[in-house]
């Protein structure tokens, strides 16, 4: 598999954009091997599902997409191209049983990556599956009637993220996982106000239809180069909505001791920095993501590790 051409460190590579720090260096070795393994994981699951990967390139042909599949697919439909991603994401998740159930070693090398850490912290299948089932879900289903549609998305797409954070490091109980929950749905719907833009050029809309009429934005808003009153409006609604939801999970951070409490304080810290960092720009999120400053984000990781609202 050396000679794949697959290059897991591009991938990889990606966590340093994330609004949450990944693995950083004050972690125990385990923990950093583990969290980048699933990290791997998770964003190559996106990139399928985003379309990120090239038609019939080295990660189609490890996973044994076929080239037929694979030749169509600069030239396709829309339609087509979700068939395609679709495709790649069932071949994953083949790819993925391999990893559980063996015997076969799995091919792709971000989940032979991943093996040892399923094996030494008994991770199930579960959470990952759900990842998988996000995608495919993005493949399908582009916008969203209500917020209760919303987070019944993020519950496949984001919080099998926190939950294996917490496997990982042995800290699980139903109320932690409540509030991981929480803090990863919120870490989502910022995501989603960062990138309004990015998604409708993918013609995607996280944005719930029902607040959309309620503040008169149509597509079209969404489509110009900067927001105006009605967006802004919306994206502020939005925006109070995942503040709520961080909030609600910050007590997480104070249960937990150590270096698991840095871990946790940063993601919640990563999250409040972009928060404000949409909140400066007057909430006009359509010119590019808002992105917080480095001293904003250790100035909210304090306030997170302080346990302050």
């Amino acid at each position: 598999m050396a000679s794949s051409g697959v290059q897991p460190r591009a991938t990889l590579d990606k966590a340093a954009d994330e609004n949450f720090p990944v693995a950083p260096f004050f972690l125990p070795r385990a923990w950093r091997s583990d969290l980048i393994a699933v990290y791997g994981f998770a964003r190559l699951v996106d990139d399928i599902g985003d379309g990120d990967l090239a038609p019939g390139g080295a990660d189609a042909r490890v996973l044994g997409v076929s080239s037929e599949v694979a030749r169509g697919a600069a030239h396709s439909t829309a339609a087509e191209s979700g068939a395609d991603r679709l495709a790649m994401l069932d071949a994953f998740e083949t790819d993925l049983h391999r990893v559980f159930h063996g015997p076969e070693e799995p091919r792709h090398p971000l989940l032979r990556a991943l093996r040892p850490t399923v094996r030494r912290c008994r991770l199930t299948p579960e959470p990952f599956l759900a990842l998988i089932e996000a995608n495919r879900q993005d493949q399908l289903v582009t916008r969203y009637e209500t917020y209760d549609d919303l987070l019944a998305y993020c519950e496949l797409s984001a919080n099998p993220v926190g939950r294996l954070v917490l496997a990982i490091t042995g800290t699980e109980s139903p109320e932690r996982v409540r509030r991981s929950d929480a803090i990863c749905t919120a870490l989502q719907i910022v995501e989603h106000l960062q990138d309004v833009s990015e998604d409708l050029a993918r013609d995607r809309i996280y944005l719930p239809a029902e607040d959309m009429k309620r503040f008169s934005v149509t597509e079209t808003d969404l489509a110009a180069r900067t927001a105006g009153a009605p967006v802004r409006a919306l994206v502020a609604y939005e925006t109070e909505r995942a503040w709520r939801l961080l909030n609600e999970g910050t007590p997480l951070v104070g249960s937990v001791h150590g270096r698991l409490r840095l871990l946790l304080g940063g993601f919640v810290g990563g999250g409040r920095a972009a928060l404000r960092a949409i909140e400066a720009a007057g909430h006009d999120v359509l010119p590019g993501p808002p992105r917080p400053g480095k001293a904003r984000r250790l100035r909210e990781v304090g306030v997170a590790l302080r346990g302050e609202g």
